[in-house]
């Protein structure tokens, strides 16, 4: 095969042994992480940048952007086929969204982590970052967007979620389904993903902050963030985006202090919507100038109020970036 697929290494579960007074920790650096899957060399050439080796919990919207610039830089040398980014699971899937989201190009990019390290019986990482080089180095991956490879299985960075724990089959798109599987001697496609759109800010305002609402919640964390002054927040309500008639007051002070308020269901499937009329429904948030977020996750429609924010604060634009493309 001609050409090479960069791995940028990031750490994570799948960058860290297991230290017998502190725990588990970051310790694997990026050639180590490569030497242990000697298979790679039955694939294409690969070459190792290590961005940095944090836990993923660590990793911010900065960070992410940063790594999305040099991603960026990779992808445009002309004998690179596609990058691998290896990644914590925590929070892979903001990650990926925000890289989807940023990065203009063609070329395959792949996340991939692990859920056991290097220290634990069977650890996944060696089999995953085989499966996510294949994957970067196949031409079917051209123009499919940002990729969470797990598991062997292939999924979108706009639907992927991580919904177990510790199971090393976390990685789902819930309703969806992967967009295929890599098998041991070829990536396999069965759909192609909606494309999100681009956003490209110069700068991003990470001032943005993720509210639950859960049965009888009122506006209490709402009005904490006001008297913060906060840019953003993405307010995550029930079924089609259903709050308590408590929680609007604040609420309304919100987007009344020119803060961007979104809407987002707690439900992984389906799109907040204005089919109620009572107090508390999407319906009503949308009237006092609540933003509906489609059928994005809470954490990415934080993601995407970043980035966003660094274009625009006119709440029409910003809309336009959040519902089914």
């Amino acid at each position: 095969m001609s050409g090479k697929v960069v791995i940028c290494t990031t750490g994570g579960t799948i960058a860290m042994r297991l230290d017998p007074e502190r725990g588990v920790v970051p310790a694997v650096s990026g050639p180590e992480l490569i030497a242990a899957v000697p298979p790679l060399k039955d694939v294409c050439p690969v070459e190792v940048r290590e961005f940095a080796n944090i836990p993923s919990p660590h990793m911010t919207p900065k960070i992410m952007l940063a790594l999305a610039l040099e991603v960026e830089k990779a992808l445009a040398e002309p004998d690179v086929l596609g990058v691998v980014v290896t990644h914590g699971t925590d929070t892979m899937e903001e990650t990926a969204c925000l890289l989807d989201l940023y990065i203009d190009s063609a070329k395959p990019v792949c996340l991939v982590g692990a859920m056991r390290s290097a220290a634990e019986i069977s650890p996944d990482g060696p089999k995953n970052i085989l499966c996510a080089v294949r994957c970067a180095a196949s031409p079917e991956a051209r123009g499919m967007g940002v990729l969470v490879v797990m598991n062997e299985e292939i999924h979108a960075a706009r639907e992927v979620t991580k919904t177990h724990s510790a199971n090393p089959k976390t990685f789902a798109s819930p309703f969806w389904g992967p967009l295929g599987y890599v098998d041991e001697d070829r990536v396999i496609f069965r759909r192609a993903p909606l494309g999100q759109r681009k956003i490209r800010p110069a700068a991003i305002v990470e001032d943005v902050h993720l509210v639950k609402l859960p049965a009888g919640a009122d506006d209490f964390l709402i009005h904490c963030l006001v008297d913060k002054g906060v840019k953003g927040i993405v307010i995550e309500g029930s079924g089609r985006g259903n709050v308590h008639e408590s929680a609007m007051p604040g609420i309304k002070r919100a987007v009344d202090a020119g803060i961007a308020v979104v809407l987002v269901s707690r439900c992984p499937g389906g799109r907040v919507l204005d089919v109620y009329g009572y107090a508390g429904s999407a319906k009503r948030q949308q009237e006092i100038g609540v933003i509906l977020g489609g059928e994005i996750s809470g954490q990415k429609a934080r993601i995407i109020l970043i980035l966003a924010l660094g274009v625009t604060s006119d709440r029409e634009r910003l809309a336009g970036y959040f519902d089914v493309p």
